[in-house]
């Protein structure tokens, strides 16, 4: 027992030394390691906190990604104005955060470009009609997170009559021939897979981007293009090149699932829940009848009867606007935020009619309408 003890008196005085020969390092290295470490951890997880809606609100512009030109929804006018439906949530966006619907920097983008664009800074935003699927939700190297649907669309393929096509053929019948499609996207395997599925085979020909794809189908390169159908309709409505109507459609059924809407970087909840809601607040203000017209309005009125003490008040639309109860503060937007991007673009309805409804892609009927008229378009409720 003695002799135990002894030697842990030893072992305690042994560390008392040390200990005090490391306090009286004269460089003071350990210390100042030890502080370093701290300030380093501090600054981590400083930046770390730091989302993406900081970032945008000092820049003072949105950085949003769109498709280097698809019809309806990312096109340049005759003036070198960007339109369409993308574009009008790329300015959604920005009158929410900033204010003001111009504030807008267009990145057009490939669709090999997109992914690495977020991933390294140089879009906030991609508004480019963007499949949400389970790989890209998940983590690798194309890990992004997506907001709500704003268009469900499907793939399908385009070919001529003239080459015996019609809007019934179905896969079986693209067997020996050649399809033009865009590189980077969820088109080249479905059409792959589906081709496979029905015993076919066909000579499967990439370029980079949508417009090229279109330039080898109007050249003759190749027999068939495939995209989205949505882009297919829109390429046969205001191409010179189908003026006697040779193009078709088909099969009926499209081959896949194409939820398109609005990517942003991964685990950024902040400005994430920004985007979310931006799209919601539009589709809210379709079911509620508030138009880019009368938004203002409308956030008077409810105001008027919210200060004579509630009778008659549509409390959602009083919140949606920026009124008593609104939670646009709690996402670290100005209470008006929903009442500016609706003022600047409209509704969900008026955004696609604007752009859509032109080249034949109607909402009655399709995955697109209401969801009180049989479709799939659906927010929750601002509360």
């Amino acid at each position: 027992m003695r002799k135990t003890s002894m030697w842990r008196l030893v072992a305690a005085l042994f560390a008392l030394v040390l200990v005090a020969a490391a306090c009286g390092d004269s460089d003071g290295g350990d210390a100042d390691s030890a502080a370093d470490t701290e300030t380093e951890t501090e600054v981590t997880l400083a930046q770390s906190d730091e989302s993406l809606l900081d970032t945008v609100q000092a820049r003072g512009t949105v950085n949003c990604g769109i498709p280097t030109s698809a019809v309806a929804f990312a096109t340049q006018d005759a003036n070198g104005n960007w339109v369409g439906f993308d574009v009008d949530y790329c300015k959604a966006v920005a009158a929410a955060v900033l204010g003001d619907a111009d504030l807008v920097t267009y990145v057009p983008l490939t669709a090999a470009e997109r992914f690495t664009a977020i991933q390294v800074g140089d879009a906030d935003l991609l508004m480019r009609t963007t499949t949400w699927t389970q790989g890209r939700d998940a983590s690798g190297d194309q890990a992004m997170d997506f907001g709500p649907t704003t268009y469900f669309d499907g793939q399908q393929l385009m070919g001529r009559s003239s080459d015996g096509f019609s809007n019934s053929s179905t896969v079986a019948d693209i067997g020996g021939t050649s399809v033009c499609t865009n590189a980077g996207t969820t088109t080249e395997k479905n059409v792959s897979d589906a081709a496979k599925s029905a015993g076919v085979e066909f000579t499967l020909i990439t370029v980079e981007d949508f417009p090229a794809a279109m330039e080898g189908f109007i050249a003759g390169t190749c027999d068939i293009v495939t995209t989205d159908g949505s882009g297919l309709v829109g390429e046969a409505a205001t191409q010179e090149a189908n003026a006697d109507g040779d193009w078709v459609i088909f099969p009926p059924a499209p081959i896949s699932k194409e939820p398109l809407g609005p990517v942003y970087p991964q685990n950024d909840s902040k400005w994430g829940d920004v985007i979310n809601w931006v799209v919601f607040a539009s589709i809210i203000a379709d079911e509620q009848g508030i138009t880019a017209a009368n938004a203002q309005a409308m956030f008077d009125e409810q105001d008027a009867l919210f200060q004579a003490g509630g009778e008659g008040l549509n409390a959602e639309v009083y919140r949606l606007l920026g009124g008593d109860g609104e939670l646009q503060t709690a996402l670290g937007l100005d209470p008006s935020a929903f009442l500016w991007s609706i003022s600047a673009v409209g509704n969900y309805d008026e955004i696609y009619t604007r752009n859509l409804v032109p080249v034949g892609l109607t909402r009655t009927g399709s995955a697109n309408a209401r969801w009180t008229e049989g479709g799939l378009v659906y927010a929750p409720p601002a509360r």
